[in-house]
């Protein structure tokens, strides 16, 4: 006897322009994604509350609610839920506070759809790997299923981006991260040198995980980017040649 086909992850699309929600619930149908349309973002919370969706695709302009305020509810309800917001949005302000309210994911319009339809197979490959939910990093442990962060049985709370930055951190141990793959991965954005939001956050994040410990998790390599891990002590640097 054969086995039963795995379950299509169900697609949730929060979209009040027809002819776009039209289009791509065409387009993912055709490769056997189920797509359920709400145009005005109702019945989507009670949607999650049932666990009907595995994914939701959201547009931050919609006529009766607001956008992020509708992001925030989401992610009260589901911590591990993948959201992508797609949105006519461009401003980089709309895409911080996006990604800070919980967002995965960013795509602005006007959009091609094979990177939309990549961008949902990266995100929900990630949240079908629920095995791989607990990582560990000397005694700290961080929780992706409960958005949770111990560390030496202390909890830790974190914001939903001071959690992602911690979370690459922890995917790459040992490893110099620079601050454009940090704004790359993190925040999905470039990085600039106008811009220290992520010396800033990298303040938040050791006032939270270091703070009080001995050992210092979290290192500056001078002139290259931070590390988790490495060296005792919080500073480092490296030379010129490694740091380009």
């Amino acid at each position: 006897m054969e086995p039963a086909p795995a379950r299509r992850a169900r697609l949730l699309l929060v979209e009040d322009d027809a002819s776009v929600s039209a289009l791509l619930k065409e387009r993912f149908e055709s490769e056997r994604y189920p797509v359920t349309i709400s145009a005005e973002g109702a019945g989507v919370l009670a949607q999650i509350d049932a666990h009907e969706c595995d994914l939701v695709i959201l547009d931050l302009g919609l006529p009766r609610v607001d956008g992020l305020d509708l992001l925030r509810r989401i992610r009260s309800r589901d911590r591990a839920l993948p959201v992508l917001v797609l949105t006519g949005r461009t401003q980089v302000d709309d895409r911080v506070k996006a990604l800070d309210l919980g967002a995965d994911d960013y795509l602005t319009k006007p959009f091609e759809y094979p990177e939309l339809a990549a961008r949902v197979r990266a995100l929900l490959r990630r949240a079908q790997h629920s095995e791989e939910a607990v990582t560990h990093f000397e005694d700290l442990e961080l929780n992706r299923m409960d958005r949770t962060v111990r560390r030496a049985e202390r909890q830790i709370n974190l914001t939903p981006k001071e959690f992602a930055l911690l979370e690459y951190l922890m995917m790459n141990p040992g490893r110099c991260l620079t601050r454009a793959m940090i704004m790359e991965h993190v925040w999905k954005s470039s990085f600039t040198d106008e811009t220290n939001v992520v010396d800033v956050y990298i303040n938040y994040l050791r006032n939270k995980i270091d703070k009080g410990f001995p050992r210092k998790l979290i290192c500056t390599v001078r002139g290259a980017g931070y590390r988790l891990g490495g060296s005792s002590s919080a500073t480092e640097s490296l030379p010129a040649s490694a740091a380009n």
